[in-house]
């Protein structure tokens, strides 16, 4: 996608990902609280008043976290309306949206940490609420037009098996000590073992509900 940006947005788009690279490590450093634009800045190695070219104060970054998210849905969500409806459509759409949830896997990590620091913020007040449209878009996507309800459930109840599990092994996975793991201690899966297994998981709950 990026590729068809011109030169200026290209570039925009990538500082604006540095920023929020940057705010994260932060973030999980010292804390949402204790960290200060100032402070991504300095680490970015640009003034305050090129950081507020992108976003004016902490809470923007985070939005745009959120952003981000349901911009890569409503992706997703338009590429599943174009192919035909069929199980093969429907197993493919759960596996991009794993690949989703594992690539924000950080973000959400961070969203779930501090949700009493952002539990003023309008994202956390209506992230259900953007969430539910698409969810109800992507349940129809993987079942087809006019499925009856157990259809649906089993769809749904894949697509939030597939969005906690990712979220428990990759909450553990990033836990500080994580990578040194004790003896005894049961092996974290990696990001492509993980999909595997989730998306496993989602095709077993969704198999024989969709279309084809």
């Amino acid at each position: 996608m990026d590729a068809a940006l011109p030169d200026e947005g290209r570039r925009r788009s990538d500082t604006r990902a540095r920023i929020q690279q940057v705010a994260l490590e932060l973030f999980a450093e010292q804390g949402y609280e204790r960290t200060s634009l100032r402070e991504i800045a300095e680490r970015l190695g640009v003034t305050k008043a090129a950081l507020y070219y992108h976003f004016k104060s902490k809470e923007d970054i985070v939005r745009s976290f959120t952003e981000d998210y349901f911009c890569q849905l409503d992706a997703l969500i338009a590429w599943g309306r174009d192919q035909p409806p069929t199980a093969a459509t429907g197993h493919e759409v759960l596996q991009r949206y794993i690949t989703i949830l594992l690539d924000g896997s950080e973000v959400f990590l961070f969203l779930e940490r501090n949700q009493a620091s952002l539990s003023s913020s309008d994202g956390k007040k209506h992230r259900f609420e953007q969430f539910r449209p698409r969810l109800n878009a992507l349940v129809q996507i993987i079942t087809g037009p006019g499925a009856p309800p157990r259809s649906r459930v089993r769809a749904a109840a894949a697509i939030f098996a597939a969005s906690t599990t990712c979220m428990f092994f990759t909450h553990e996975a990033l836990e500080p000590g994580a990578d040194t793991p004790k003896p005894d201690s049961p092996r974290l899966p990696d990001r492509a073992e993980l999909g595997k297994i989730v998306l496993e998981l989602a095709d077993d709950l969704t198999r024989d509900i969709g279309a084809g």
